[in-house]
């Protein structure tokens, strides 16, 4: 894992002082830095495995190896983005395991071209701040996400849900910033598709809620954003 580790410079970091007191035997460094990311990882597993057991076996898993190797963590980049790469594996091989023939490798060549990327995205009409209270559209967006392939879900998950940078995406999933990009244009795009017919179905129906629920994630609404 120490190829994928890109060299941080400067002061040393609260995160990585609590490693280094770990990697001195203090256990209550480690078990501070599971309370401070055990929550996170959690997130992301169920996101993958879409399966609360499978997520929370995911989390021991990950922890316990992420101890068991902290020798072996170079310090050159976040302590967070290494777990999350030891996190990925492990809820990856539960979803091979119960779904081989749908899961799509993270090593898989994804191809940039533009017409590899779909060229029409059916308008957004109406707009769903006039229809969904934000419980009901934070529902329906999480059901969406699961309907990814697991290569999108997974970046997007890290990059849009999570909040890491696309730099800190690439090194956890051992992948190119480029191919991270395509990933994350890909299934913002797969989800504006997939989300486009609950509005249309709202549009069209009898329940016309017009309640204003806040803003709507403009990334996924438009594919814009900091790629």
């Amino acid at each position: 894992m120490g190829a994928i580790q890109n060299k941080l410079d400067g002061p040393v970091t609260e995160e990585l002082a609590l490693v280094r007191a770990a990697k001195a035997g203090d256990d209550s460094a480690f078990e501070e830095l599971v309370r401070r990311y055990d929550r996170n990882v959690f997130r992301i597993a169920q996101h993958i495995t879409q399966n609360r057991e499978d997520a929370e076996d995911v989390v021991q898993e990950a922890f316990l190896k992420a101890y068991g190797n902290l020798a072996k963590f170079q310090e050159q980049s976040k302590f967070y983005t290494w777990l999350v790469r030891i996190a990925v594996n492990e809820a990856l091989m539960k979803l091979r395991r119960r779904k081989p023939e749908r899961t799509v490798s993270l090593d898989e060549d994804i191809k940039t071209e533009d017409d590899s990327l779909p060229r029409e995205i059916a308008d957004w009409s109406p707009n769903p701040e006039q229809q969904y209270t934000q419980a009901e559209l934070r529902e329906i967006l999480s059901k969406t996400i699961q309907g990814l392939p697991p290569g999108f879900r997974t970046v997007f998950v890290l990059r849009d849900v999570e909040g890491l940078s696309t730099e800190e995406t690439a090194a956890a999933l051992e992948l190119s910033v480029p191919a991270v990009k395509s990933r994350l244009l890909r299934a913002r795009l797969q989800l504006r598709e997939r989300l486009t017919p609950y509005f249309q179905r709202r549009e069209n129906g009898d329940d016309k809620k017009s309640s204003k629920i806040g803003d709507v994630n403009d990334d996924v609404a438009s594919g814009d954003g900091d790629l």
